[in-house]
């Protein structure tokens, strides 16, 4: 089963060739829970991405990072939102695809 991260990371690339899926997922951040609204539209297209899922994928992921770095010794300063899957996500997708 993939990780958030890799569901997340092709969802992204789908959505980078569909210009249509692009906007139904940047319109999710308009609804009153976006969060709520954005895992919906996920699990809609075949993404088992659930809300805590996501918050804690980021955390994770830039924890293994911290970890992999000089051995694990490594005490610098989370960076704001730098462990934010979902709003990386989002800044990704709003710049569009990687060589444009």
């Amino acid at each position: 089963m993939a990780s958030t991260m890799e569901m997340l990371e092709k969802l992204q690339h789908r959505a980078h060739q569909d210009p249509e899926l692009r906007e139904e997922l940047l319109a999710t951040r308009k609804e009153e829970d976006p969060l709520g609204a954005f895992c919906r539209k996920c699990r809609e297209l075949g993404y088992e991405i659930y809300e805590m899922e996501l918050v804690s994928a980021g955390e994770e992921f830039y924890a293994k990072i911290k970890r992999s770095t000089n051995g694990g010794g490594e005490n610098s300063p989370l960076l704001d939102g730098q462990d934010d899957a979902y709003e990386l996500f989002f800044a990704a997708l709003e710049q569009g695809p990687a060589g444009d």
